[in-house]
């Protein structure tokens, strides 16, 4: 049986990816830099920026699920090759991109899909809004201090469980009905930040209020917290399609994929309960 490589298995979407996968019965390489099994599939070494891992990884597979982790900013440098690679060995890929990429070229992003769709590879295009699981990872110290502070404004985000993101992107891998497209991937409902602080509010029962802080201040608490600057500095940056407006739009993409609804934030935020007020 061909195998399907999920990279970044480990990960916030990598790791149900795996299990959806696994209970379809699919054969899975699970890769990630340290080669370990997720949720029993096989492990596999891989490293972005390392292609002499490359082989190892791709060796019997005929699919793949592509994303560059949370913590790089060179997209391109690092995704290029391995779209490269997967393409010239005639594997199918899902990449994972990001919401609103298509709206600009010049957009790194938007660059790596331009060079999948010229790739001759088969395809499809995952672009999913903000993660509601950022609420207990990213954000999570914030939120046991009883407040998140970004520089959102009042904008909106049609936020977006990843275990939605998984299931679209398990059913992108078992089927050839969603091959040459691309997918903007919502929530169900466009929520400001204090709008989500008060749903998580209720859930956790504490309160939790949002303060809208400017790009300066909010690069400040990332690096004071040991963020890279460039990181923090592109993360301050991805916020101004928020602040504009532009990530308040809600789709029915992941019901077309998956045939049902995505999550709501209060669902994510029940589900994940533990995590929130731990």
């Amino acid at each position: 049986m061909a195998k399907v490589l999920v990279l970044g298995a480990s990960g916030t979407v990598g790791r149900p990816l795996v299990k959806a996968l696994l209970a379809k019965g699919e054969a899975v390489k699970a890769a990630s830099r340290g080669g370990h099994s997720v949720e029993g599939a096989e492990g596999v070494v891989f490293e972005y920026g390392r292609p002499e891992t490359f082989d190892a990884a791709f060796e019997g597979v005929d699919r793949a699920f592509v994303l560059l982790p949370s913590g790089y900013v060179n997209a391109t440098e690092l995704l290029l090759p391995v779209i490269e690679a997967a393409a010239a060995r005639k594997v199918k890929i899902v990449f994972q991109s990001a919401f609103g990429v298509d709206a600009d070229d010049s957009i790194p992003y938007r660059q790596v899909e331009i060079a999948l769709e010229k790739s001759g590879a088969r395809y499809v295009i995952l672009r999913p809004n903000w993660f509601a699981d950022n609420f207990h990872t990213f954000w999570k110290a914030g939120i046991d201090q009883g407040q998140i502070a970004l520089p959102a404004g009042d904008g909106k985000s049609s936020f977006i469980d990843a275990r939605d993101i998984a299931a679209c992107a398990a059913a992108a891998l078992t089927s050839g009905d969603f091959d040459g497209k691309a997918f903007n991937l919502t929530g169900p409902e466009a929520l400001s930040y204090a709008q989500a602080a008060e749903i998580l509010s209720q859930v956790v029962g504490k309160p939790i209020a949002y303060k809208a802080v400017d790009d300066e201040a909010f690069v400040g608490m990332l690096t004071g917290a040991g963020a890279p600057p460039d990181y923090a500095a592109f993360l301050a940056s991805i916020f101004y399609p928020v602040r504009e407006g532009w990530t308040a739009a809600v789709t029915a993409d992941v019901e077309t994929l998956t045939g049902a609804p995505p999550r709501s934030l209060r669902t994510y935020a029940q589900d994940h309960a533990r995590e929130l007020s731990a």
